[in-house]
């Protein structure tokens, strides 16, 4: 006979048990998925200082030091002297400050300048060679398609990408192509205008011009 003592274990004992055992095992596991969620965390996050970037901007590389925080828009006016992209509204509603991201329009005002690294940026003063103008921009002016002038940049680079996409578009397509781009002085006709103009021309609609520094900004 087997001098083993026998343990009577009651089923409210059984249950009380396997229920300390299971949430340990579950308490371990969370603690286990924080510290990992954390490390991962301390690897993405950048800032609060700031943070040396490269934008590859109108073609060129540009090293910039900004904090996380900054836009795409801010990032161009203020560390990057390009103040051809306007901020308006800054919350994505007026379109004023449209550039390329990789040849789609995108809102610098609603893009950080760290999600931006990587990616090839162009902004209005990209569209032009020197004294010579975009066919858009040459338009632009030939049809007299600008009052005060903070919209005209992100007008330009809407019309300006869906040439590039669309050589031969409607008066429907320009329309579609502006839709967000919100104009207070009422010149959408002269606009519609001055793009269909270069879609018949081509580059026929490009002029030399000269530039005025003083008046940019």
């Amino acid at each position: 006979m087997s001098d083993t003592p026998k343990v009577e274990v009651s089923r409210r004992g059984f249950l009380k048990g396997a229920g300390l055992t299971a949430a340990t095992t579950v308490l371990d596991t969370a603690s286990a998925l924080a510290r990992d969620a954390q490390d991962a965390g301390k690897s993405a996050v950048a800032g609060p200082d700031a943070v040396p970037i490269k934008l590859h901007l109108n073609g060129q590389e540009h090293a910039v030091t900004v904090e996380p925080r900054y836009t795409l828009a801010e990032t161009l006016r203020d560390h990057l002297n390009l103040t051809g992209t306007k901020v308006v509204c800054d919350r994505g509603s007026c379109s004023a400050c449209t550039v390329w991201i990789d040849g789609t329009p995108q809102l610098a005002c609603m893009t950080l300048a760290v999600d931006a690294v990587g990616r090839k940026i162009t902004t209005i003063e990209g569209l032009s060679h020197g004294d010579q103008l975009h066919p858009v921009q040459a338009a632009f002016i030939k049809h007299d398609a600008l009052q005060c002038g903070f919209c005209t940049p992100g007008m330009v680079m809407s019309c300006a990408a869906l040439l590039e996409r669309n050589p031969h578009p409607t008066l429907g397509d320009v329309k579609h192509a502006v839709s967000g781009n919100l104009c207070r002085c009422g010149t959408y006709p002269k606009i519609f205008a001055a793009t269909l103009d270069v879609a018949q021309n081509g580059t026929k609609a490009t002029q030399q011009v000269e530039l005025n520094p003083a008046r940019e900004g």
